[in-house]
């Protein structure tokens, strides 16, 4: 039996919606720039820190770059000023990230 003969037993009035399974398939699109983001390694407070700047699209598409990253690498970290801040040394993943959807990257410090 799998979950949606069970999920029939349970509810059996509820009729599921095809709208929600549309708008969860709709991706946004990131703004792609010419000029290269910038990915820069330095220690704070004694802490490694992988620094993340340079983007030129809209603030709201730079959050949604950031909530990518950090989900995709399972790091913590924050916006601040324009820059993405993750906690640990992640610059060649992330690169790699971003070159594999579609940014220019150039590689700052160390």
């Amino acid at each position: 039996m799998d979950l949606q003969e069970q999920l029939k037993k349970l509810f059996p009035d509820h009729t599921p919606s095809e709208e929600s399974e549309a708008t969860a398939e709709i991706a946004h699109e990131l703004y792609i720039q010419k000029e290269p983001m910038i990915c820069k390694y330095e220690k704070r407070n004694g802490k490694p820190t992988t620094i993340i700047s340079g983007y030129e699209g809209e603030a709201e598409d730079f959050k949604i770059l950031a909530k990518e990253i950090k989900t995709k690498f399972a790091v913590g970290g924050s916006i601040k000023e324009g820059e993405i801040l993750l906690q640990g040394d992640y610059r060649e993943k992330i690169m790699q990230f971003l070159k594999d959807k579609g940014f220019k990257t150039k590689r700052v410090g160390g």
